[in-house]
């Protein structure tokens, strides 16, 4: 009985996270909505060598302020539409990157890019570090992360699967044009994956 529960639970489990994953393929792209508190930021998959362990990558942009909010008109007329009908002057100031990353075969697509790495790849998913750049029409900055969270699994226990919780804080009132890409950097200081997100 408890082996046929938990082949059960594994088998909800496996399809919770394809569900994340077909929904992380698709970034948030200018003009989609309406949008959620939780966003698909899309996906990366890398090939680490020597080791051969293929490792995808996933996120989510949490901001509870732009749940409903959706994009109206096109091109230079375009503007977001808080759930409320009031128009978004300027991109929330708080807000978090939910990361995933997994050696568990979860997508179906070939890996995209390599990385050369002789750190054991479950261990190097414990060091992850993140970086976030904003992008304002041909200006760029780089901003750190208030915080950063492993969550779930902890860190000394041996797992495939790490989740970060990365939670920015921005300086100012910056408009809903601004592009986003948080990369995540290996342990040794080669960047593994770009995810995006933007609104307009």
């Amino acid at each position: 009985m408890h082996g046929a529960r938990g082949v059960f639970d594994g088998i909800l489990r496996s399809a919770a996270i394809l569900g994340f994953a077909a929904a992380a393929l698709v970034s948030a792209q200018p003009g989609s909505g309406p949008y959620r508190a939780a966003t698909p930021a899309g996906t990366e998959i890398v090939q680490l060598k020597p080791s051969g362990a293929v490792l995808t990558v996933l996120g989510l942009v949490e901001c509870p302020e732009i749940a409903g909010a959706q994009q109206v008109d096109e091109g230079l007329r375009a503007r977001v539409v808080l759930a409320d009908g009031e128009p978004l002057e300027s991109f929330p100031r708080r807000f978090s990157f939910r990361v995933t990353a997994t050696l568990r075969k979860t997508l179906l697509e070939e890996p995209g890019t390599t990385l050369k790495t002789e750190e054991d790849p479950s261990q190097m998913l414990t060091g992850l570090k993140f970086r976030l750049k904003a992008y304002n029409g041909l200006q760029m900055r780089v901003i750190d992360p208030e915080s950063t969270t492993m969550i779930g699994v902890p860190a000394d226990v041996p797992y495939d699967e790490r989740v970060y919780r990365v939670n920015f804080n921005l300086p100012g009132n910056e408009p809903p044009t601004e592009r986003f890409v948080l990369e995540v950097i290996a342990p040794e200081g080669e960047r593994l994956a770009r995810l995006h997100f933007s609104l307009l």
